[in-house]
């Protein structure tokens, strides 16, 4: 196994985590506000920014996947979990763990807009721009970070590896 290295820590995660909550509570003062949590990666980052939120957040779950057991995105998107029909009083905040090629997200995005809800905006944990491949409106950003294979704080590769508590990359890809 390939040495794992860190590459943002507990305490710069945490402290952007409340930057973001800041920057949510004042765009959505006086809004009502749905988090949806993109599952599985998101979870760990989606529960600590809803506890920093200081107003009341509602909570939804959807699940898309592109990935698989592979490193790289296969292209095709799976709706494995999906938010009901009628969202129309819903500021829905998608919170994404990380964005690269922005397929996943542009997909999801679309898909949403036809369950007419007031607003979707994203915020994102990680962020890869020089990846992107489709135009993706960013409304919130942890961290940019280089085109590096990154897992921890709910990043896997093939499901391990999701529990640490920073985010981290291999010195060498993993096989």
């Amino acid at each position: 196994m390939d040495e794992l290295k860190v590459l943002i820590d507990e305490q710069t995660i945490e402290k952007k985590i409340c930057e973001l909550a800041s920057k949510i509570e004042k765009d959505y003062e006086g809004k009502d506000l749905t988090l949806v949590c993109i599952l599985k990666g998101s979870t760990f980052f989606m529960v600590d920014l809803a506890k920093k939120i200081n107003k009341d957040v509602k909570i939804t779950f959807i699940q898309v996947s592109s990935y698989g057991t592979e490193k790289i995105s296969s292209g095709k998107i799976n709706l494995k979990l999906d938010l009901p029909d009628n969202m129309e009083e819903e500021n829905l905040l998608i919170v994404e763990d990380i964005i690269d090629t922005g397929r996943t997200l542009n997909y999801l995005i679309k898909h949403l807009h036809t369950k007419n809800p007031k607003s979707i905006k994203l915020c994102t944990l990680l962020d890869k721009p020089e990846r992107r491949e489709y135009d993706v409106k960013v409304d919130y950003v942890g961290f940019e970070i280089p085109d590096e294979f990154v897992v921890g704080y709910g990043l896997d590769y093939n499901e391990m590896y999701r529990n640490l508590p920073y985010i981290g990359y291999f010195t060498n890809v993993i096989s």
